[in-house]
């Protein structure tokens, strides 16, 4: 006896729930893949500042996340890489040179805000090749590779296999290691790919991409916009490749310029409250 087929109402509350737990997934899995570097980054700063427990290190990480509107994992993994500030000096960077923020010739974003940036960056490029997919993606320095930090038009299945990416076998990994653009005509027949990134990029419609690298200086890649489109197609048009250049090196500068400020002044206002409340407990906000 065959089954009976859902009430159309309860389909879609089933759809509904499959994303919901879907999404949480995803959360839960990005949390993971966090933990163990804001770990590190806890206990370095336990130690640093004669904090009672990790719970304070991880209150004094929020804070200046907080205040200076930087993703917890950007500002632990600076933690963990820049320089220990000298026991001495009341600034992490006493002898930084600041430099003004570098202008966007292509779109206007609110100044500082890493977000709109990232958005404005994907938003020209997808103007630019014709196509409403696409995504954007930040060298993970911690983990080697890409990370995923900003999509549109993609399946979930998509990102979660994308998320993160390494240093081979797909387009944007190519495109990374050479630091040029690379453009794949047809991603059934293109021998970039592995099978199961072929795959997952033709289960969520894609059948062509482009992939733009983002250069804080020449030779040097710190993210990635990449373009997909629904059909095959021939190489871009020699002033759509100059145009994507142009989004390539903006973004690229104004994220180094991110990183060397921002995130930096994060840092300096973290170190100037570990030495102020030194070996006291800090709460979470």
């Amino acid at each position: 006896m065959s089954e009976k087929p859902l009430p159309e109402t309860d389909g879609e509350a089933v759809r509904a729930e499959l994303a919901r737990l879907r999404e949480e997934t995803r959360r839960l899995r990005a949390r993971l893949d966090s933990h163990p570097l804001i770990a590190q980054a806890q206990g370095m700063l336990q130690e640093r500042y004669a904090l009672p427990d990790a719970e304070s290190a991880f209150a004094l990480l929020q804070r200046a996340s907080q205040q200076f509107n930087v993703k917890l994992r950007t500002l632990a993994n600076a933690v963990v890489r820049a320089p220990r500030p000298h026991e001495r000096e009341s600034l992490w960077f006493p002898r930084r040179a600041r430099y003004p923020e570098p202008r966007l010739s292509f779109a206007h974003a609110a100044s500082g805000n890493r977000g709109e940036v990232l958005g404005a960056v994907l938003s020209q490029t997808l103007a630019v090749v014709g196509t409403g997919m696409g995504n954007v993606q930040i060298a993970d320095r911690a983990k080697g590779g890409l990370r995923m930090e900003k999509h549109t038009g993609l399946t979930a299945d998509f990102v979660d296999f994308f998320g993160h990416v390494g240093d081979d076998g797909t387009a944007c990994a190519l495109a990374a290691r050479e630091v040029s653009q690379v453009t794949v005509q047809d991603v059934a027949t293109h021998p970039v790919f592995t099978e199961e990134a072929r795959t997952a990029i033709l289960l969520a419609g894609s059948r062509a991409c482009h992939s733009v690298p983002l250069t804080a200086a020449p030779g040097v890649c710190v993210g990635m916009v990449s373009a997909h489109l629904d059909r095959p197609v021939r190489e871009l048009t020699l002033t759509q490749l100059k145009e994507l250049q142009v989004v390539g090196n903006e973004g690229g500068r104004w994220l180094a310029w991110y990183d060397h400020t921002v995130v930096r002044d994060a840092l300096e206002y973290l170190h100037a409250l570990g030495r102020g409340q030194s070996g006291r407990r800090f709460r979470r906000r």
